[in-house]
């Protein structure tokens, strides 16, 4: 079966609610999903997955630091072609999904658009959106496994 990662890092809960919502639309699609905390994951198992998610809370207009590094260790073990998805919550600016898909794309992950960034906690229609990533997520992934 397929597999997804999901990774977040959330100060104040709202990353985490958008991470169980995509993880939730991807299930809907039969795909096997782990969602954890990055600090619950090891970069070198997130990077077997065929899908990876990433999330991070917008701190001072940069995605939080211990999420970068976790990208870095995660793109040194080699994640070219996988599917990949970037999200994250913010108070003010909201820059941290968009660097997050930057680097997956540097990597040669297949970024999957839109990303996905939410103001403060996301509301019902925010979490379809999130829900209807994990889907796009999954279908991409199947697509892709079945190539392979």
């Amino acid at each position: 079966m397929s597999k997804l990662a999901v990774v977040y890092l959330s100060t104040q809960g709202s990353t985490r609610m958008m991470a169980e919502a995509i993880a939730e639309g991807a299930r809907e699609k039969h795909i096997e999903v782990r969602v954890d905390n990055f600090y619950e994951w090891d970069p070198k198992d997130a990077a077997t997955y065929d899908g990876i998610a990433v999330g991070s809370s917008t701190f001072y207009y940069k995605m939080l630091e211990p999420i970068s590094k976790f990208l870095d260790q995660l793109i040194a073990e080699g994640v070219e072609g996988k599917i990949g998805a970037a999200f994250g919550s913010y108070g003010w600016s909201g820059e941290a999904p968009i660097m997050i898909a930057e680097r997956m794309r540097e990597s040669g992950m297949k970024v999957i658009d839109p990303v996905l960034r939410v103001q403060y906690v996301p509301n019902e229609k925010d979490l379809k959106e999130c829900l209807r990533l994990g889907k796009d997520i999954a279908i991409n992934i199947k697509k892709m496994t079945k190539k392979t």
